[in-house]
């Protein structure tokens, strides 16, 4: 059993500690917020003790569990992996790309393990998905949220587009070789609604669009490959998938058949819908960061993980910039 600890009791915050308290695995010592008054109404909630310093929650337990607002990680984070502490924390990972170098180097001297709150990854539509997935070419991805103040101190890149930035590069494995993106603020001082295009080497294009001045929530990633075309509904938790086969009789299983034209034979389309089963995805991944740490194992989203989506957010935020300012 590894004691931990949780840092940040906000809407989020809670939401950890519930799970938290039913992993078996995890005894959890405590928590600590700075806002005394959500603090106590936190303790008396959830029976959990409230520390009133970081540090000695830090020195109290084994892991840490970062889940307060993202300009704080990179102090919360640090202090804890100079004490050698292994830390989980939520997205992003920090809020510059020079902390997060400062990061990695410091995770490295402590020699523990660090594991980044990507939680779509443990979606369990996209759990469903992964083993299906073969050199997809064009994924295109909605994430689309109706207004919420919350979060609107960051451009829409960092609040939402940042988790299918983290799923195109956990399935496309190849360098960057363009980006074009747009954005419009529209009811705060940074991006509302962005757009990214991403071009890679190995030939793949991604299409990401993020909104949070929706009408309605929609989070679905759409990805086509070879005879095969994977819908990832990250919202309902479902999955649809679409395969292309040869006919070689004109005598076939039930299903739609698509004739090529004279001399170019036909295609058999198959529409499946697999099982998904449903799991609490933000204890999956708490779960398997505690996996991580017993087994001496590589974390599912790793601290470099956490890096590159965030370098790549910062490049589509540069290149809105620089649309807006009419630099090409």
């Amino acid at each position: 059993m590894l004691k931990i600890g949780a840092l940040g009791a906000g809407h989020l915050g809670k939401i950890h500690l519930k799970c938290i308290q039913e992993i078996p695995e995890f005894d959890l010592v405590g928590f600590y917020d700075p806002d005394e008054a959500n603090a106590i109404k936190t303790e008396q909630e959830f029976g959990v003790k409230k520390w009133d310093s970081i540090e000695e929650l830090i020195d109290a337990v084994d892991v840490v569990d970062i889940v307060t607002p993202t300009v704080s990680h990179f102090d919360c984070a640090s202090r804890s992996l100079k004490k050698c502490r292994h830390v989980f924390i939520e997205k992003p990972i920090v809020t510059t790309l020079d902390e997060a170098r400062e990061l990695i180097k410091i995770a490295g001297e402590a020699n523990v393990k660090v594991q980044v709150g990507h939680v779509e990854r443990f979606n369990p539509a996209f759990l469903a998905a992964e083993s299906l997935f073969d050199r997809p070419m064009f994924i295109e991805s909605h994430r689309l949220a109706q207004f919420n103040p919350r979060g609107t101190d960051v451009p829409v890149i960092l609040d939402l587009m940042i988790h299918d930035i983290d799923i195109v590069l956990s399935v496309v494995r190849s360098n960057i070789r363009r980006i074009s993106a747009s954005g419009v603020a529209v009811v705060s001082d940074t991006p509302d609604i962005a757009n990214a295009r991403i071009e890679f080497d190995n030939g793949c294009v991604a299409n990401l669009t993020a909104s949070r001045i929706s009408l309605k929530n929609m989070r679905k990633c759409r990805f086509f490959q070879r005879d095969a075309y994977i819908s990832v509904d990250f919202l309902k938790k479902e999955l649809e998938v679409v395969k292309i086969s040869d006919v070689n009789s004109d005598t076939v299983p039930m299903g739609f058949i698509l004739d090529l034209g004279e001399g170019k034979g036909k295609k058999q389309i198959n529409f499946d819908k697999p099982e998904v089963k449903p799991i609490n995805a933000i204890k999956a991944e708490l779960v398997s960061f505690y996996s991580a740490i017993i087994n001496n194992t590589v974390p599912p989203v790793t601290i470099n993980d956490g890096y590159s989506a965030l370098e790549l957010a910062y490049k589509i935020i540069e290149k809105i910039n620089q649309a807006t300012n009419g630099i090409i």
